[in-house]
């Protein structure tokens, strides 16, 4: 996910196909919009009574935060380990999951104090998380999705993400949102809709020039990135890494029939 490596290059693809087939398209309405921390490289973000829960990545400055949402005051934190790079975060029954990006490693946390419990161990990179309420839900950076026991953390079985047929890679930051998961495309500016179900993209979000002129941000990373819903006010939370803001957004349908497609950089 980091991209210091090499120059990303990505556009949105454009393609005309009949209305019947059309996969609908979302703009976004502000309907809130809070303090965040611009130092903050946020990897993952959910929701939990009142507060927001955020890690943030790179080496050497990653962490995991409990935040007032109205302030963006950081009222709880944990540095992780030097040598790890933080990635996404789920609550699941009390504790905190954790993934880190390539050392294959996660973490369980005491969700009230932080407080280590125990680590565990997976292939490939790790990404972002969510959860159902029956299983913890992964992603990796590829096309697929893994579902993995919310007590063992070992994984049950996998899902591939399609849009218009077509694998959709780069599947970043989730958020389960009524019965659908929600997810960043990383270094583009449109969120998915997937059904759980059959991995189909249902619907895609644009969030294109939600930041306004004046919110600076620097370099190639500073993306799209976090997405947190409040199920008990219907509340959709989205921000980016080192993004001065946060914003609670609605979504507006488009009345446009062209399925737009989300390119994922190459590698």
């Amino acid at each position: 996910m980091q991209n210091v490596a090499f120059i990303v290059v990505f556009c949105a693809l454009t393609v005309l196909v009949p209305a019947r087939a059309a996969v609908p398209v979302y703009d976004v309405e502000v309907v809130h919009t809070y303090p965040h921390d611009p130092a903050a490289f946020t990897e993952g973000l959910f929701y939990l009574n009142g507060f927001l829960y955020e890690s943030t990545g790179l080496e050497q400055h990653s962490s995991i935060r409990k935040v007032r949402i109205d302030t963006g005051q950081v009222v709880q934190k944990l540095d992780i380990p030097a040598q790890y790079f933080g990635e996404g975060i789920v609550n699941w029954k009390g504790h905190l999951v954790s993934l880190t990006w390539q050392s294959h490693v996660g973490f369980v946390f005491d969700l009230a104090t932080f407080k280590l419990q125990r680590q565990f161990d997976y292939p490939g990179e790790g990404w972002a998380l969510t959860q159902d309420g029956r299983q913890i839900i992964m992603s990796d950076g590829t096309s697929e999705l893994r579902f993995l026991n919310p007590e063992t953390l070992k994984e049950t079985n996998r899902l591939q993400v399609t849009l218009d047929g077509k694998p959709l890679h780069n599947v970043n930051e989730l958020e389960w949102v009524k019965g659908e998961i929600y997810a960043n495309v990383w270094q583009t500016n449109w969120i998915v809709r997937i059904d759980p179900r059959s991995g189909q993209v249902a619907g895609l979000i644009n969030v294109a020039g939600i930041l306004g002129p004046g919110d600076h941000v620097n370099g190639p990373d500073a993306v799209l990135n976090g997405i947190a819903y409040d199920a008990k006010r219907d509340r959709l939370f989205v921000t980016g890494k080192n993004w001065p803001k946060l914003f609670e957004i609605r979504l507006r349908p488009r009345s446009a029939t062209a399925t737009v497609l989300p390119r994922a950089p190459a590698r």
